[in-house]
């Protein structure tokens, strides 16, 4: 039986077989994405004890799925019948920082704000800032390609792995990528690993790229009488040539459910607000914000400004980090994660409005519209059905629209459950066969994350 084989192999305390604790590892916070109760989830403490771990699922058969946190959106995490789960939340050690070279080597469980203040003491910055930065892992970032709100600016998660330790789907413990600033040697497996959402290895140490402090940020905000014409704004933008340090997207429904939840103070006089930042400095800077706020009238602001008051800005800013739980709050939330080209934005808000009224579904939206990551909130009422079939219409429809006009079904959220029908949709199929032979060389036995992205034997479902 597995559970002996991994209490044989494994410190006791590394085991959990509680059923109470074990329902707190079952799924992350994807609505109605699929779950089962795992065979036990395992706690491992170093890279040994995830080896171990994964070598004996493979002398057993038995399905491996790895967790971060819980924070993800698409059901990637969930618990499959008959699996172990592999939680990494122990492995929380920031073990190196390099100040010259300018990288810092992480353990999966470490917390993505943990490491930004960590690497602030000395002067240098981690950019990529997912809304969930304050509770969700370095680890599980790397497994989603995760982007947030200074992605437009400074790129996601790829753009900042340098290298990793990975215990493959055979169960050798491996080191990908390079700690050199160049390096062409070979495939980009370092890379591969990156958004693959654990079903080509479980990685058990990340090294990270760092940059110098960020410089002061200039905000500017924008209220505008409708969504489109706040994408008319994003669009003007992008065609302006400017390239904003955050670029984000968050409506008057998601406002007042943070308000009403933290008490923030954030009664604005629109039905959406564009919150724009700058960070070039100088007079440089100065003159692409004032010309973020041309933008922003262009598009059809009804009030905008640059900010003067530091502290309003960064209270709307950290209400769009809240917009998500905020609207949990009201019921089930299912989050879309679609991402379309700039030039698109304006449309694809119009076609998720027209959505939304077909299907009788309150929309919510937030989005990191300065690169056409958009996240509609589908709300819909506790116990209520028919309202859930329809907001799951909807949310097809809305990866519909997303490909038709040039997009991707997942911008940083990942295919996990939820989104296998739009792989399939999106990518052609000797594409589809290509991914399929990845995953059978890498993960053979078929035990990584199965039902996810791929299904066991690697074709798509």
């Amino acid at each position: 039986m597995i559970v002996d084989a991994l209490l044989a192999v494994l410190p006791a305390d590394r085991v959990v077989l509680d059923p109470d604790v074990m329902a707190s590892y079952q799924h992350d916070e994807a609505e109605w994405a699929p779950s089962a109760t795992p065979l036990a989830v395992v706690r491992p403490a170093t890279a040994d004890e995830v080896q171990a771990t994964v070598r004996a699922c493979l002398d057993h058969g038995t399905a491996v799925v790895t967790r971060g946190a819980g924070t993800g959106l698409s059901g990637g995490a969930n618990a499959t019948a008959g699996c172990i789960v592999l939680a990494l939340d122990r492995m929380t050690a920031i073990t190196e920082i390099d100040h010259l070279e300018r990288y810092a080597v992480v353990q999966p469980g470490v917390i993505n704000d943990d490491l930004r203040a960590a690497v602030a003491e000395v002067g240098l910055w981690y950019p990529p800032d997912p809304a969930s930065s304050p509770w969700s892992t370095i680890g599980g970032n790397v497994a989603t390609n995760a982007g947030g709100l200074c992605c437009v600016k400074y790129g996601v998660t790829r753009d900042y792995v340098m290298g990793m330790e990975v215990v493959t789907g055979t169960g050798e413990k491996v080191r990908l990528g390079r700690r050199t600033a160049k390096g062409v040697a070979g495939y980009d497996l370092a890379g591969l690993m990156v958004g693959s959402e654990g079903t080509l290895g479980v990685i058990t140490e990340i090294t990270v790229k760092l940059r110098p402090l960020q410089d002061p940020q200039r905000t500017v905000a924008g209220y505008f009488d409708s969504i489109v014409d706040a994408g008319r704004a994003v669009a003007a933008v992008a065609a302006a040539g400017l390239t904003p340090s955050a670029l984000e997207l968050v409506d008057k429904q998601c406002l007042l459910a943070v308000d009403a939840w933290k008490n923030m103070g954030l009664s604005v006089d629109a039905e959406v607000v564009l919150l724009g930042r700058v960070d070039t400095p100088g007079q440089i800077g100065d003159q692409e914000a004032e010309k973020m706020l041309a933008c922003f009238d262009e598009g059809g602001a009804t009030w905008s400004a640059v900010s003067t008051d530091q502290e309003e800005a960064d209270a709307l800013f950290a209400a769009r980090r809240l917009a998500y739980p905020a609207m949990e709050r009201l019921g089930p939330v299912l989050t879309e994660d679609v991402c379309v080209p700039k030039r698109h934005v304006p449309e694809m808000l119009s076609r998720i409005e027209k959505i939304g009224i077909a299907h009788d579904v309150v929309i919510a939206n937030i989005a990191h519209a300065g690169d056409g990551n958009l996240h509609p909130l589908l709300i819909t009422p506790p116990g209520d059905d028919a309202a859930r079939a329809r907001s799951q219409a909807a949310f097809a429809e809305i990866i519909d629209a997303a490909l038709a006009l040039g997009g991707t079904v997942t911008g940083e959220h990942g295919v996990g459950l939820l989104k296998m029908h739009g792989l399939v949709q999106e990518l052609d199929p000797v594409v589809l066969a290509m991914h399929r032979a990845v995953k059978g060389a890498l993960d053979p036995q078929g035990i990584l994350n199965p039902g996810k992205v791929f299904d066991q034997l690697g074709s798509p479902v």
